[in-house]
């Protein structure tokens, strides 16, 4: 495999170079979630535990096959790696694009692109110890004396798994709106003036969650609403960036 090098912005490099370059990116992806992945295998029985943490009391995952209980721990334990390994392989995905940006771009979005695997594992931590624990309880205890309520193991591993990713995804809010304040496309004081249709495509989002109830979804509105007003004060305080010009007075 060829060693990774550093790419300018200025350097030209042929059609198979920039293949040869992807095919060693995907490669170092692939063996980190590898490596990751059979951690997580080996580790089974810990995976497990954690991922039936936001369960009721007294509530197990149930499996109606001889099969089900080795192919739900693998699919889980792909979930898990995915986790893991995500920071690295978000970094190859990144370091394969930078080099396409000028330097100015790059200079604007790296430090914004480094904050994404940090967003999405908070935005993960928030779903697996408030979005998902709160949903459970209103779901499974909704009419629960008019049914005999079990919950299937693939189901509530794949309802945890949607759950954890969509809203570690939507935490990549802040990384937007400062990379459009950054790069001049909007200004705070407009972000700040169309606030209400902001709150209102939060609330869609919120709403397209996997299985959310309307107390879940304020639940995953609230930190989504305080990210989108940090992301705007931020973006005022960082101000307009070295060396731009400002804008042209109109006519008077």
């Amino acid at each position: 495999m060829p060693r990774l090098r550093s790419v300018g912005f200025g350097d030209r490099l042929t059609l198979v170079e920039h293949l040869d370059e992807l095919r060693t990116r995907i490669i170092v992806s692939i063996a980190t979630f590898t490596v990751a992945f059979g951690v997580c295998i080996w580790q089974d029985e810990r995976v497990l535990e954690i991922a039936n943490g936001p369960l009721p009391a007294g509530i197990e995952p149930t499996t109606l096959g001889p099969a089900e209980p080795f192919t739900t721990t693998i699919l889980l334990a792909v979930f898990a790696a995915l986790v893991v390994a995500l920071p690295m392989i978000l970094y190859q995905a990144y370091a394969f694009v930078l080099p396409a940006l000028t330097a100015h771009e790059r200079g604007v979005l790296l430090p914004l692109l480094l904050l994404a695997p940090l967003l999405f594992l908070g935005g993960v931590a928030f779903a697996y110890a408030v979005v998902t624990p709160a949903a459970l309880d209103f779901l499974l205890a909704f009419n629960a004396g008019e049914f005999d309520v079990q919950l299937r193991a693939r189901e509530y591993y794949g309802f945890l798994a949607m759950t954890l990713f969509a809203i570690g995804i939507l935490f990549q809010v802040p990384i937007a709106i400062l990379g459009v304040t950054r790069l001049g496309i909007v200004t705070p004081e407009q972000l700040a003036a169309n606030r209400r249709y902001a709150i209102l495509a939060i609330a869609i989002l919120a709403m397209l969650l996997p299985g959310t109830d309307p107390v879940t979804m304020l639940i995953s509105m609230a930190p989504l609403v305080v990210l989108f007003e940090l992301s705007i004060l931020l973006a005022r305080a960082l101000g307009r960036r070295d060396g731009d010009a400002p804008p042209e007075a109109g006519p008077h």
